[in-house]
């Protein structure tokens, strides 16, 4: 949990993790599927709300919630979200950077990127025990996978 206090000893704000980030994307299907099939998400419970999308979730909890955006009508989004969004801004990290996910079985993720014609940078921390794969997903959002320790070594 992260604490950070005033001068004076004050709490002004905690956090404890990242609950989930949204993406929204006109490729609702294309971006399901990678997050799903190449990264081993499961697409499970979301509610009934007015647009489509999908919420992907690691270990029981829904990191990933996609927002699907109509071209033609984006009117359920509009009002449930707020503001429009063409499709064309849909493209990209923006000023969101990247995303990671601490992962786990290299190999298997390896094998399902080159599957899929899917490219992907890889870069080995040697001073932290750390191996990372970098891949943008169907959106051209940057997916940091990192393998700790033990789990940190690709064929």
């Amino acid at each position: 949990m992260l604490v950070l206090f005033t001068g004076k000893g004050r709490k002004i704000m905690c956090l404890s993790s990242l609950d989930h980030c949204s993406i929204r994307t006109v490729k609702l299907g294309e971006t399901r599927d990678f997050y799903v099939n190449i990264l081993g998400m499961i697409d499970g419970d979301r509610p009934d709300f007015p647009f489509p999308g999908a919420w992907l979730y690691v270990d029981e909890v829904a990191v990933v919630h996609i927002i699907g955006v109509d071209p033609e009508d984006s009117s359920g989004l509009a009002s449930h979200l707020g503001g429009e969004i063409g499709a064309d801004a849909l493209t990209g990290s923006g000023a969101l950077d990247h995303i990671a996910f601490r992962a786990k079985d290299p190999e298997l993720v390896m094998s399902r990127l080159k599957e899929n014609g899917y490219e992907c940078r890889e870069r080995d921390i040697p001073s932290m025990n750390l191996f990372q794969v970098f891949v943008e997903d169907p959106n051209g959002i940057t997916i940091e996978l990192n393998y700790w320790g033990e789990e940190q070594v690709a064929a």
